[in-house]
């Protein structure tokens, strides 16, 4: 596991607990799964990615665009869908046929994989990255390194 991955895995986990808040971005207050993104973004950075529009919760999926897609694209590093470590940022369709718009923090890999996300009912949660949910992953990312 590089450092950058093991602390995207520690600082995921200090926001263990924390309530589910669309559009919100603060641990311990409430986020939503981007939320959580973007507050380990904060950690590693010092600052948001880049400006957020407000958001619905159906948002991208009227006009069918990739947007979150698009949007990590921009910023975090592009692997491969079976290269799974430690602090990847993991891209889900919740969905078949819909826009991907889940985002979660890998945690543990191989025969202990599972992922923390801000699940809606849920809050912020480590889930086992079950075949359920490991079936609906569309992309793997991992933090670039030399900002933080």
């Amino acid at each position: 596991m590089s450092a950058l991955g093991e602390r995207a895995v520690c600082e995921a986990r200090r926001w263990l607990g924390t309530p589910y808040r669309h559009q919100a971005s603060v641990c311990g207050g409430g986020a939503d799964c981007l939320g959580l993104f973007r507050g380990l973004w904060r950690a590693f950075y010092g600052c948001e990615p880049e400006p957020l529009p407000s958001y619905a919760p159906d948002w991208s999926e009227v006009a069918e665009e990739e947007r979150l897609w698009q949007g990590l694209a921009r910023h975090l590093i592009d692997k491969r869908l079976e290269q799974a470590d430690p602090g990847d940022v993991v891209l889900l369709r919740m969905r078949d046929g819909s826009v991907a718009k889940h985002l979660g923090i890998q945690a543990g890999v191989g025969a202990d994989a599972s992922f923390i996300h801000a699940y809606y009912g849920h809050g912020v949660v480590e889930s086992p990255l079950s075949r359920p949910w490991a079936r609906r992953i569309v992309a793997r990312f991992e933090f670039p390194n030399g900002r933080d």
